[in-house]
C-alpha cells in the first residue's frame, strides 16, 4: 500500500469514486453529498491536497485535506491542524478501514509540517460514522451548526455536522 498525491491524470477516478460514494450513502443513510465542482478538485490536486490510496497499482481509497477549515471550525482554525475531507473507499476494497490507515499518516504529515491536530467532520447524525471514528481514535468534539457556505461543497448548506480531532503533541 501506498500513500501518494494525486495527479490530474486521476481526475476521472476521482470522479468515479466520488458517484460510487454518493450511491452508497443513498442506500445507507439519510443524507448524501452533492456532485462536487471539477474545478474545485484540479486546485485540489495542483495544491497537493487530493490524495490516493494505491494497491497492486489500483486507487483503493481516496481523500482530500485542507490546512484551514475556518467556516466549519471557527475559532478552533486557528491551531495548526490538518483537516481531513472526503474519504472514498474504492467499492472493490471496502471493509479495509482504511480511516486507520490515513490516520497513521497523517500523523506523520502532521509531525513533517508543523501541525498539532488532525480533524474531520460528518453529518451531525450519522452515529454510525460518529462510532466508527472515535473507534479509530478520534475524539468527538461536539456538534456544530452551519449556515449559508458558499465556499464549501453545496452538502455542507445549513449542515449539523459533528466534529472530531486527534491531537499529535
Amino acid at each position: 500500500m501506498q500513500i501518494k498525491n494525486s495527479t490530474l491524470q486521476d481526475i476521472d477516478t476521482i470522479f468515479d469514486l466520488y458517484t460510487a460514494a454518493i450511491e452508497h450513502q443513498k442506500k445507507v443513510f439519510n443524507k448524501h453529498w452533492l456532485p462536487f465542482d471539477r474545478r474545485m478538485v484540479e486546485k485540489e490536486i495542483l495544491e497537493n491536497r487530493q490524495w490516493k490510496i494505491i494497491i497492486n497499482d489500483e486507487v483503493a481509497c481516496i481523500f482530500a485535506i485542507t490546512h484551514n477549515d475556518p467556516m466549519i471550525w471557527k475559532e478552533k482554525d486557528k491551531d495548526p491542524s490538518v483537516y481531513i475531507h472526503r474519504i472514498v473507499t474504492n467499492p472493490s476494497f471496502r471493509g479495509q478501514y482504511f480511516v486507520k490507515d490515513i490516520i497513521a499518516w497523517a500523523r506523520i504529515f502532521c509531525r513533517e509540517n508543523g501541525k498539532e491536530f488532525i480533524r474531520m467532520d460528518t453529518w451531525g447524525d450519522n452515529q454510525k460514522l460518529i462510532d466508527y471514528y472515535t473507534q479509530c481514535g478520534f475524539k468527538f468534539l461536539g456538534i456544530t451548526q452551519m449556515g449559508i457556505t458558499e465556499d464549501l461543497p453545496k452538502h455542507y448548506q445549513n449542515a449539523s455536522l459533528s466534529l472530531f480531532e486527534i491531537s499529535i503533541i
